[in-house]
């Protein structure tokens, strides 16, 4: 799990926009980007290279 203070302080590398924490699939969240970002061992992976593109369906639930 993810501390707070550091969700509070995270943003996307690439817009600087806010991100939300999707704990069960374990990705941050960029909705105006529409990528997920990667989180290994509780460390979350803020590489635009690393991010995976949100599927149709995926940014219709944002």
């Amino acid at each position: 799990m993810l501390d707070e203070k550091l969700l509070s302080i995270l943003v996307c590398p690439i817009c600087k926009g806010e991100l939300r924490y999707e704990r069960a699939a374990g990705e941050l969240i960029c909705r105006g980007d529409a990528l997920a970002y990667p989180i290994r061992d509780d460390v979350p992976v803020m590489l635009s290279s690393e991010a995976r593109e949100l599927s149709v369906e995926e940014r219709e639930k944002l």
